[in-house]
């Protein structure tokens, strides 16, 4: 399967899927090339063809009751395929043949990984999938830590300029993380305890009574 080139960084798709496609075109028109985890929220027919017509490889997760088909048969749930270590290919309606794995966490949970690179290794599979974790942990700190999904306005560019603050502000909190060994949470609330100390020491508005 020579179609795909892989990259070593991966894909981050950071919006939904009304985006995708708009994110995505630009890269081509680059000629940036890629291969890389995708998360389940872009797993949709759409975007896999989208991705694999740019000629990249994906790596995604699928609901255990997203349904494939073996070589004869009816679509089944991926749930009920039985799915060996170095995994096995599946038909995937509306795409096309699709490998998939299955791995199983440390309480029992199952999880089940599909791409287009037929020729992937179990190997491979887990290094995406380390990065693809590596995006979550940056997610969730750029949520926790720099509030960028509380922003209260509607305008287009109000919107972006907060994006790109709070972006700018999580650079600050990984540059220090890096230099110092502070996490980003103990930063925060470092920084939070610094400003409380700072104005009660020296209150600079003062509000009227109430009574």
């Amino acid at each position: 399967m020579d179609r795909a080139s892989p990259l070593s960084c991966p894909l981050v798709f950071p919006t939904y899927n009304i985006f995708h496609g708009t994110i995505l075109s630009p890269r081509r028109v680059l000629g940036l090339e890629g291969s890389g985890p995708l998360d389940s929220w872009y797993c949709s027919i759409g975007n896999l063809n989208l991705v694999t017509n740019l000629g990249w490889y994906f790596l995604t997760r699928l609901k255990s009751n997203r349904t494939v088909r073996l070589d004869t048969g009816k679509d089944i749930p991926i749930s009920d395929v039985s799915i060996p270590k170095h995994g096995r290919t599946v038909y995937l309606k509306e795409y096309g043949t699709i490998k998939v794995f299955r791995t199983v966490s440390k309480n029992g949970d199952a999880e089940y990984w599909a791409t287009n690179n037929l020729s992937m290794s179990v190997k491979e599979r887990e290094e995406l999938a380390k990065q693809g974790w590596s995006i979550e942990v940056y997610h969730r700190g750029i949520k926790q830590c720099c509030g960028v999904e509380r922003s209260h306005v509607r305008k287009a560019r109000s919107i972006v300029s907060h994006i790109l603050l709070s972006v700018r502000a999580f650079l600050r909190l990984e540059a220090y993380r890096i230099e110092t060994g502070t996490s980003w949470y103990d930063a925060k609330s470092a920084i939070i305890r610094y400003a409380i100390r700072s104005y009660l020491s020296s209150p600079f508005c003062h509000l009227g009574s109430t009574a």
